[in-house]
């Protein structure tokens, strides 16, 4: 049964720093491109970003993200991972990330999710 479970998410405080991680099961992640999306409390979730099977390409989708967050994988341990700097209270929400059997990023629709992790960035 293929599997994401993301994690390390929790409370941060602005300027702060976490590292979310997305880890496959039941399939090997190296043949997927990977998503990170988010959803804001009364927002519709937005793509923050994507790579491809071999993370050499990265994609960021949002503005307010870039030069902030950074994307990253092992498919040597089935992990991705989202690492978030200098946070801000906007980036609170729920993360998730998915993935779709792809070499790159290009027109992709995820068909498999996790379960999204929280976080929140407050004082």
């Amino acid at each position: 049964q293929l599997q994401l479970v993301e994690s390390g998410g929790g409370l941060v405080q602005p300027g702060g720093s976490l590292r979310l991680s997305c880890t496959a099961s039941g399939f090997a992640l190296h043949y997927y491109a990977i998503g990170w999306f988010r959803q804001a409390p009364g927002k519709e979730r937005e793509g923050i970003s994507c790579i491809n099977n071999k993370g050499s390409s990265t994609n960021y989708y949002v503005d307010s993200v870039r030069g902030r967050f950074t994307v990253s994988r092992d498919n040597a341990k089935n992990t991705v991972y989202l690492q978030m700097n200098r946070v801000k209270p906007e980036d609170t929400g729920v993360y998730y990330c998915a993935a779709e059997t792809s070499p790159d990023c290009e027109d992709l629709e995820f068909r498999t999710w996790g379960q999204g992790t929280q976080v929140t960035v407050s004082s």
